[in-house]
């Protein structure tokens, strides 16, 4: 376990101010949204504490946060969606009430399912970003193995002990109250961006793609089997596989992926250069309780083709051409027909960043830091015994 101690920091706080211990892990997308949403809730007078699960974050990601004025407190537990996790998880809460403890924090934001179940002493705040149960359906089109039956429960639990649910989109709050029956609360905060990170560029002809290639979810292979009717180039940026990006790796993705062009990870500034340029961004998902790289797409100046599912209709109904994720030929129709007609491209391209707009860094600060003011002003109902972590 590492404390990454910050002079002068948020925690340098005056009596006025709130103190939120927020969980979050250094891998993926989460990990910018946690900073985002961290650094502005300084201005609503709240200080977070990131508490980081899982890989330890890099020295760029502990430069950056130190450069915002972000407290980090890290340890190496696995994530409660990893492979038989229970040890960890057991542990990761322990580790996570002596934080409340030893900082005095008044809330944990919780981006996890089963550390609610711990007998913290502050209210609790559960954000269901995605759930392996959700993604088993949509994806697989049954239900996870055994397996996973533990996973299930604490899920389960933790959902039950929160003082109140966020999801990001209402589409993924349905999915929580369908497969676990949660009795709590849930409002629905989209997740948000600055616009200022993310702006058009001249675009040059290429359809561009984002996402772990190995992710079942993201659907990227479609891309490679429709790229030789589709004009334009098509480009994917992200990590070849769950392992190393060495040559093996990129070997076995050119393998599966022929007429594609793969360039690998990329750091955020690069991708920012990708989504500029591009006039296309293809993202054919079977699952996406959100997804902030269409959004990233989208404040670019990028025309969007999603995937046909109904969290992206949600969030982008009007504002982008959907096909049905498992029709190779309709994709290869929408990719190709916006190449070849400028006009609906720029319309679709004007369309998606006004939609964009809307989900916006600020409006999601505020209405986590309303919701915590509501959760703070809350009296306590439940006496908590501290010896007793609830069994799952």
């Amino acid at each position: 376990m590492t404390k990454l101690a910050l002079k002068g920091s948020a925690m340098a706080r005056s009596s006025h101010r709130t103190r939120v211990l927020m969980t979050a892990d250094a891998v993926g997308g989460g990990w910018n949204l946690s900073l985002d949403l961290a650094a502005g809730l300084r201005a609503h007078r709240i200080d977070v504490v990131l508490a980081v699960l899982g890989p330890p974050p890099t020295a760029g990601q502990r430069k950056e946060a130190v450069r915002r004025g972000i407290h980090l407190e890290a340890a190496p537990f696995s994530l409660e969606w990893m492979s038989q996790p229970r040890k960890d998880v057991e542990a990761s809460g322990k580790w996570l009430m002596g934080l409340e403890d030893d900082l005095g924090c008044d809330l944990v934001h919780l981006n996890g399912y089963s550390y609610a179940r711990f007998p913290f002493r502050m209210p609790k705040l559960v954000v269901g970003h995605s759930c392996v149960l959700s993604w088993w359906r949509a994806v697989r089109g049954d239900q996870p193995p055994a397996g996973w039956h533990p996973y299930q429960r604490q899920v389960t639990a933790g959902l039950a002990a929160a003082s109140h649910v966020v999801t990001p989109s209402a589409w993924m709050a349905s999915e929580l109250r369908r497969i676990y029956a949660t009795p709590t609360e849930i409002s629905v905060i989209h997740n948000g961006l600055s616009s200022r990170r993310f702006v058009p560029g001249p675009k040059r002809a290429f359809v561009l793609a984002s996402g772990r290639l190995g992710d079942e979810a993201k659907n990227l292979r479609a891309l490679s089997r429709v790229s030789g009717a589709v004009p334009w180039p098509v480009i994917i940026a992200g990590p070849l596989s769950m392992g190393h990006q060495d040559g093996a790796a990129r070997q076995q993705a050119t393998a599966n992926y022929g007429g594609v062009q793969l360039l690998g990870a990329v750091n955020r500034a690069d991708l920012a250069r990708l989504y500029a340029a591009a006039p296309i961004y293809a993202h054919p998902a079977r699952y996406e309780p959100f997804g902030l790289s269409v959004l990233e797409a989208a404040l670019s100046g990028c025309a969007l083709v999603l995937g046909d599912i109904p969290s992206l209709r949600e969030l982008w109904n009007g504002a982008a051409l959907f096909v049905d994720p498992s029709d190779d030929a309709a994709l290869a129709r929408a990719l190709t027909g916006l190449a070849n007609r400028p006009h609906e491209r720029s319309f679709l391209a004007q369309e998606a960043r006004r939609r964009a707009r809307t989900y916006s860094r600020d409006r999601m600060v505020g209405a986590y830091a309303r919701l915590y003011a509501r959760m703070l002003a809350w009296p306590a109902v439940i006496a908590w015994n501290r010896e007793a972590v609830c069994a799952s």
